[in-house]
C-alpha cells in the first residue's frame, strides 16, 4: 500500500514538472483601458520578459520591473505610483483591471499581443493640427474653466505628438493620430490616464477630455502661434502680513524638520510643494535631483513637502520611500499631509501663501530667508523648448542667489 502511494506521488510530480508553463509573449503589445460607453484609451507597450514591461508615450519610455506571475495570473506594479494592473493571461492576451486602491478607482483593461498601432485609423486624408493652440477647458463653466496651450507636431501618416500646458503644469507626453477631421491623443504613465478627442473645423477644436473612467470635460481651441500662458512666477505669492515661509513636518524616519533648523541657516533654500502621486512632480524631482548632485553647493538646500492622498501615515511614508529609492533623492522629503491631496487643505498647512494652486510649486528663498520667487507648476521635458527655457532660467536664477 505504501509503495502504491509513493508511486502515485512520483507520477504526480513528474506530470506536474512536465506540464508546459506559458508566459506572455515577448514583443509589442497594445493596451486598451475601457472607459465605458464604447470609449477606449489605448497605448503601446513591450513585454520583454518576466521582469520587464515597457510603456511608450511618444518619446517617453517607462520601464516596469515589478511583475509577478502565478499560474495564469499576472500583476504589473507601476514604479513609484500605487497603480497596478491585475489580470489573467494567455500567450497573446491579458485581461483584468488597472487599480488605484486609495482612490477607489478601477478601470478594466485588455492587452493584445502583436499590434503596433496606438489608434486605428480609416482615412488617409486629414486636417492638420501642427502648431500652437489657445485652449479653454470647461468653457461654459464660470467656476471650473481654465486656460491651456496645446503644442503639437505631426509625423508620417497623421501621427501626432505633443503636449498641453496649463498654468499648473503640462499633460506630459501625448501621442495619437488625426483620422480625417478627428484628432485623438492619449497618454498613460501609471498616474495619468488621459484621452483627448476633438473635431477640427476651420482652425477650431471642439472636443472632450477624459481622465480615466471617472472624469470628463469639454474643451475648445483655436490656432494662435503667439499665444502664451501667464508667467509661472506671477500666480502664487506671500499674503500681506507675512515675510517668511515657515513649516515643521516629519521626514520619512519621523524626524521633525523645520525652516529654523541649522542646515537651512544662511543658505539658498528651494521648498518644493509636491506629491509622490503627481507625474509633473516626478519630472521636477528628477530634474532637482540631478541639479543638486551636479552643483554640490554648500550654499544650497532643497526640501520637499509631500501632500499625500493615501489614507494612512504608514502608506504615505511608504510612498515617499518608494520615490526616494526610485529617483535617488539626495534631499529631505517631508510628510506634510496624508489622507487628501486637497489644495485647500494644503494651504492650511502653508497659510503664508495666497493659495496652493498647483502640485508642484517651488518657493525660492535667499540666504537671508527672504522669498525671492514662487514658481507655480512645472514645464516638463514633454514641453520641448519651454522645458529648455525653464532649465536655463532656473540655473541662472539659482546661481545668482548662491553668489549673492
Amino acid at each position: 500500500m505504501i509503495k502504491n502511494i509513493a508511486l502515485l506521488l512520483i507520477c504526480t510530480i513528474i506530470l506536474a514538472c512536465g506540464k508546459e508553463v506559458y508566459v506572455p509573449k515577448a514583443g509589442a503589445w497594445r493596451v486598451s483601458l475601457d472607459l465605458g460607453e464604447g470609449k477606449e484609451l489605448p497605448f503601446l507597450a513591450e513585454y520583454k520578459n518576466e521582469d520587464t514591461f515597457i510603456i511608450f508615450n511618444a518619446e517617453e519610455e517607462i520601464e516596469i520591473k515589478e511583475i509577478t506571475i502565478e499560474g495564469d495570473s499576472i500583476t504589473i506594479q507601476m514604479p513609484v505610483y500605487e497603480g497596478v494592473f491585475k489580470g489573467t493571461f494567455t500567450e497573446e492576451r491579458i485581461t483584468g483591471d488597472f487599480i488605484k486602491e486609495s482612490l477607489n478607482r478601477v478601470v478594466p483593461f485588455t492587452m493584445e499581443y502583436g499590434s503596433k498601432s496606438r489608434f486605428k485609423t480609416s482615412n488617409s486624408q486629414y486636417k492638420h493640427i501642427e502648431g500652437s493652440w489657445e485652449m479653454i477647458f470647461s468653457p461654459d463653466s464660470e467656476d471650473d474653466n481654465y486656460i491651456a496651450k496645446g503644442i503639437f507636431s505631426e509625423g508620417d501618416d497623421g501621427i501626432v505628438t505633443g503636449t498641453i500646458r496649463t498654468t499648473t503644469g503640462d499633460y506630459r507626453y501625448l501621442e495619437g493620430v488625426i483620422d480625417a477631421t478627428t484628432v485623438k491623443l492619449s497618454t498613460f504613465d501609471g498616474a495619468h490616464a488621459f484621452l483627448f478627442e476633438a473635431e477640427i473645423k476651420d482652425s477650431i477644436l471642439n472636443g472632450i477630455f477624459y481622465s480615466g473612467n471617472h472624469w470628463q470635460e469639454p474643451f475648445t481651441g483655436k490656432r494662435n502661434e503667439n499665444y502664451e500662458l501667464p508667467a509661472a512666477d506671477s500666480l502664487t505669492f506671500l499674503k500681506e502680513g507675512y515675510e517668511k515661509v515657515g513649516f515643521s513636518f516629519p521626514d520619512s524616519e519621523g524626524n521633525m524638520v523645520s525652516m529654523e533648523d541649522e542646515r537651512f541657516k544662511d543658505k539658498v533654500v528651494l521648498v518644493q510643494i509636491m506629491g509622490t502621486w503627481c507625474p509633473n512632480c516626478l519630472d521636477e524631482t528628477k530634474f532637482y535631483t540631478k541639479y543638486y548632485n551636479d552643483v554640490k553647493s554648500d550654499d544650497l538646500e532643497i526640501v520637499a513637502l509631500a501632500f499625500e492622498y493615501v489614507p494612512t501615515e504608514e502608506r504615505a511614508i511608504n510612498s515617499i520611500n518608494r520615490l526616494i529609492d526610485a529617483v535617488g533623492i539626495p534631499y529631505p522629503v517631508l510628510l506634510a499631509q496624508y489622507g487628501t491631496s486637497s489644495k485647500k487643505k494644503a494651504n492650511e498647512k502653508l497659510p503664508m501663501l495666497n493659495h496652493v494652486l498647483s502640485y508642484p510649486t517651488t518657493i525660492y528663498i535667499d540666504k537671508t530667508g527672504t522669498v525671492r520667487k514662487i514658481h507655480t507648476g512645472f514645464n516638463g521635458p514633454a514641453t520641448g523648448e519651454k522645458y529648455t527655457e525653464f532649465v536655463t532660467e532656473f540655473k541662472n536664477f539659482v546661481k545668482t542667489l548662491i553668489e549673492d
